[in-house]
């Protein structure tokens, strides 16, 4: 942990890329204090959410969110808790972005909530031991403190032995907690679309996916693109894993369409046929988030590093349109398909389009991991390697 002034605190190199992301960052700031005003004032009224769509950009965003740290934590682990050497490097800075993104999760999730205090008094007061949902704030919590506690002996009172030992810790609940968040969509009997057992274990590999693509974002920025041979040699290998998930999500995803449109079974078909109809499928989750990456990677033969990167950026607006998509997707057939009233039009499906107030929040917390992640990197040295 470095001592820092004020000053130096929010001083940088006066770079063009370096004025973007600082403007960026402030503009995503100021639209996340903005929405967050305008819930407190006028509550969900300044949601689209409906009794019909309840879940909205909010929930979507806190899963990408919650995907991304799990990811950083399983890609970090590579390193210091199963002792591959190339990975040891990374651990204090993917662990850093778990905790980072994380919590800009919490922040983001705690304006979607009606009354968050008083769900934390009554999840200790009262836990609902079989509802998927109290067990997932509940892991969550218990992770967070683990990846702390493990960043900790990472990098301000540094223990080898007890930093493997939160990392180990960090992991098994961050993967359980990670596989219930999916098991929130697959217990869904109610929603057949959603429905089974793809999504506790679709959750954990896209976690995987999100990690890799997060970890070239950092590591691009940080060198510039200017790779030193280390790096390089750690960056190529990971390339080959991040190929090697692609490949598989892409079947996951082939097989999870054809076994829901297989029989034409009423429902769940439908909406599966409609979901994939939407650009938001085959141009953001197909296109960006799958088919580049993996094609850059199998031509360059996972040696592209560079392209790798930008290929990244492609990648994680591909996993946002994952996350909106499977949030949007599960709530897109009506609950019911019979008139009630004489001169009612036919149910059809559950159309939504985020508030402005759900942009400026969901974005913004963008903004706050960004702005997290840059007082990381100014107060701790996230580069420092070390030998477990």
């Amino acid at each position: 942990m470095q001592t820092i002034s004020l000053k130096k605190l929010f001083y940088f190199e006066k770079t063009p890329l370096n004025v973007v992301m600082a403007v960026t960052t402030v503009a995503l700031l100021a639209a996340f204090m903005a929405g967050a005003v305008a819930y407190i004032l006028h509550g969900h009224h300044v949601y689209n959410v409906t009794r019909q769509h309840p879940w909205g950009l909010l929930i979507a965003m806190y899963v990408f969110f919650v995907v991304s740290s799990t990811g950083l934590c399983i890609i970090s682990s590579i390193g210091h808790v199963f002792g591959i050497p190339e990975f040891q490097q990374i651990g204090k800075r993917a662990i850093a972005g778990a905790i980072i993104t994380i919590s800009s999760g919490f922040a983001v999730i705690g304006l979607e909530i009606g009354h968050p205090m008083t769900m934390l008094i009554y999840n200790v007061l009262t836990p609902g031991l079989t509802s998927a949902i109290w067990w997932m704030g509940t892991l969550y919590g218990l992770y967070l403190t683990f990846i702390c506690l493990e960043f900790f002996f990472l990098a301000i009172k540094v223990n080898h032995t007890f930093s493997k030992i939160f990392g180990i810790c960090g992991l098994l609940v961050g993967l359980a907690a990670h596989s219930n968040l999916g098991a929130v969509f697959g217990f869904l009997i109610s929603r057949p679309s959603a429905n089974g057992v793809f999504y506790p274990v679709y959750f954990i590999l896209s976690a995987m996916i999100t990690g890799c693509y997060l970890v070239f974002l950092m590591y691009g920025f940080r060198y510039k693109m200017n790779f030193p041979e280390k790096i390089t040699v750690m960056l190529v290998k990971l390339s080959k894993i991040l190929g090697m998930l692609l490949a598989v999500l892409i079947f996951f995803e082939a097989w999870k369409i054809i076994t829901a449109l297989y029989g034409d079974m009423p429902e769940r078909a439908e909406t599966i046929l409609h979901a994939t109809k939407s650009p938001t499928f085959w141009f953001g989750e197909l296109i960006l988030g799958m088919l580049i990456p993996f094609t850059i990677i199998l031509v360059s033969n996972a040696k592209a590093i560079k392209a790798t990167v930008y290929a990244s950026i492609s990648g994680m607006v591909g996993i946002f349109f994952m996350r909106y998509d499977l949030v949007h997707d599960t709530l897109l057939y009506p609950m019911t398909m019979l008139k009630r009233s004489e001169y009612q039009l036919a149910p059809t499906f559950v159309e939504y389009f985020p508030s402005a107030a759900e942009f400026a929040i969901g974005f913004g917390g963008i903004g706050l991991a960004l702005f997290m992640y840059y007082l990381a990197d100014k107060i701790f040295n996230l580069d420092e390697t070390s030998t477990h």
